[in-house]
């Protein structure tokens, strides 16, 4: 994560200098010395995931808010909640997309446009090829790289610490499979006038909204675990179906996201921005925790009476608004 800290430190030209790197574990700085061009990408990924974590939750207690430190989301990242779950995985998520379309665009020394074999249902005449995005090395290299931290830990088996470990493992292998499985067949038409006589398709990776979507499904239905003697992770209600490597697992109940607790990281909700007419997540009764809001005036500027003008350009007004609008007390 810590690249998008230090966003200096990836200037066109300069090396990074790994041992300068705060935030990585002894095994991500070697790979950092052998693969020192990826990083800036890793950098990049993380970028996304924080904010596509963001977008998902805006309208939620906790809105993945970051800190000004190398922790990047601060101590409630020491509780295995639901939302650690959901950080690590799109964390992955970012990194797999980022080295992926670094592959493809050329960017990177050791990989190129994707090998995937041609699939089996696409028709016979059109042409398999073009330069499709890397994403099996994507994956490969992102599940080097990121799981490199938890692998070095070694916690004595059944503790606390391992079920951790064995659940940031998850979590991030549900963020990199998203990515995977979700990239798709994409095609382009050849011919004359545009015809489309001939296709040549490539493998393409998915828009990562999509992606931050599904994770964000995976975040609603995430398991509750606990760590057994043997060092395995079991669910803490076995009437429910076992996690698949696809879904995101956690071993912390979430903690109050209402109020400002320095122990936990919650920030609370005081003077956030709530919606008076809902009922969901984002209505000021849920996002204000009961203890009501406070009512002002802003003024928003708008694009309005926009013409197409020949040739070609169009021209808008603006227009000032008044509205309403509730923060939390």
């Amino acid at each position: 994560m810590n690249p998008v800290q230090r966003p200096e430190m990836f200037i066109i030209g300069a090396q990074p200098v790994c041992s300068q790197l705060p935030g990585l574990s002894p095994g991500q700085r070697k790979l950092c010395q052998l693969y020192q061009e990826h990083m800036a990408y890793i950098g990049e990924g993380a970028k996304t995931g924080i904010k596509e974590c963001q977008y998902q939750f805006r309208q939620r207690r906790w809105n993945c808010s970051t800190v000004d430190n190398a922790s990047v989301f601060g101590r409630v990242m020491q509780i295995g909640s639901r939302e650690t779950a959901f950080t690590y995985a799109v964390s992955a998520a970012g990194v797999v997309n980022a080295i992926s379309r670094a592959c493809r665009e050329g960017e990177l020394s050791t990989c190129g446009c994707s090998r995937t074999a041609r699939p089996k249902d696409l028709p016979r005449d059109w042409l398999w090829g073009g330069c499709g995005d890397n994403v099996e090395y994507g994956y490969r290299f992102a599940k080097e790289f990121v799981d490199a931290r938890e692998r070095e830990k070694n916690f004595a088996k059944g503790s606390e610490e391992q079920g951790r470990v064995l659940m940031n493992l998850q979590n991030n292998e549900a963020g990199r499979r998203a990515v995977y499985k979700m990239a798709d067949i994409a095609c382009k038409c050849h011919g004359v006038s545009g015809s489309c006589s001939l296709k040549t398709c490539w493998l393409q990776l998915a828009e990562f909204r999509k992606v931050g979507d599904q994770l964000k499904e995976k975040y609603d239905s995430a398991a509750a675990m606990r760590i057994t003697r043997k060092g395995k992770l079991e669910l803490v209600n076995s009437r429910f179906t076992q996690p698949t490597a696809e879904d995101l697992v956690y071993v912390d109940p979430s903690p109050d996201y209402c109020l400002r607790n320095e122990t936990t990281g919650s920030l609370g909700t005081q003077g956030r921005l709530c919606n008076k007419t809902s009922e969901g997540m984002d209505g000021c009764e849920l996002m204000c925790c009961g203890r009501g809001y406070d009512q002002f005036k802003s003024v928003q500027v708008e694009r309005c009476h926009c013409k197409f003008h020949w040739c070609c350009f169009v021209k808008c007004k603006k227009c000032t608004e008044i509205v309403d609008q509730y923060v939390c007390k």
